[in-house]
Formats: structure tokens, sequence, C-alpha cells
């Protein structure tokens, strides 16, 4: 399992995470799209960082059969998606969360919320 947990608001959060979960895929969990992967975990932490004023913590780990991301942060309200700003008002990233991971949830937490990614491993996949 990786973990990362804030400062909230520290520079290169989204790199070192990709990074971090890079890593952590080639050593326990070669199947997954890395790239689907890795674009998941960067806007989950860029909107982490760009919405909540608290804390944040990212955890990966391989279970039976599949990949799971959680993000974890301060803030209750869930992720609400906005239309598409093409003049770089962004919207895109939570549809691309959406579309890109096999099954995303957004739960409550005492202190925040979760949203949870995941993948399912291919039947002709190691992990």
């Amino acid at each position: 399992m990786v973990v990362l947990d804030s400062p909230q608001g520290a520079q290169g959060d989204s790199a070192s995470a990709r990074d971090a979960a890079a890593v952590y895929l080639a050593q326990h969990c070669p199947w997954a799209d890395l790239d689907a992967v890795l674009l998941v975990v960067s806007e989950l932490v860029t909107n982490a960082v760009r919405h909540t004023s608290g804390w944040w913590r990212l955890r990966l780990r391989v279970g039976p059969g599949q990949l799971v991301v959680d993000m974890e942060d301060s803030s209750r309200e869930p992720p609400v998606p906005r239309e598409p700003d093409f003049a770089g008002g962004g919207g895109f990233g939570w549809h691309m969360v959406q579309r890109l991971a096999g099954h995303v949830e957004v739960r409550p937490l005492p202190d925040g919320k979760r949203v949870r990614a995941t993948w399912s491993r291919p039947a002709d996949a190691a992990c």
C-alpha cells in the first residue's frame, strides 16, 4: 500500500502522487492502465488541494482482484460535475475520473469524505 498525506497547498502534490503511484503500480499491479490511474490520481489530488481547506490523504492498494485508489479529505462536499469550460475554466476532472476508473463512489466520513476509484483485474492478468 502507498499512502500520501497533505500538507495541503504544497507545490508538487500532484507530481509526487503520480510518481509514488507509478512506482507502486510497477511493483504491485503491472496489469493496471498506468495512464488512466495516474490521471485519476492527479485529478483527485488536484481537486483536494483546490477545493478543501484542510487535510487530505491518498491511498493506493491492491486487493483481491482489484486496484483501489482512495482520496480522503476534510471537505464534506461531494464532487460536483460541472459543464466543461473550453476557455480555461476547468470542469473536466470529475468527468475524467468517472470515465477512467472502473467504478467510482463517494462516501461521507465523520470529518470529511472518501472518493474511491477501483479497477478490476482482467481475468488473464496477474497482480
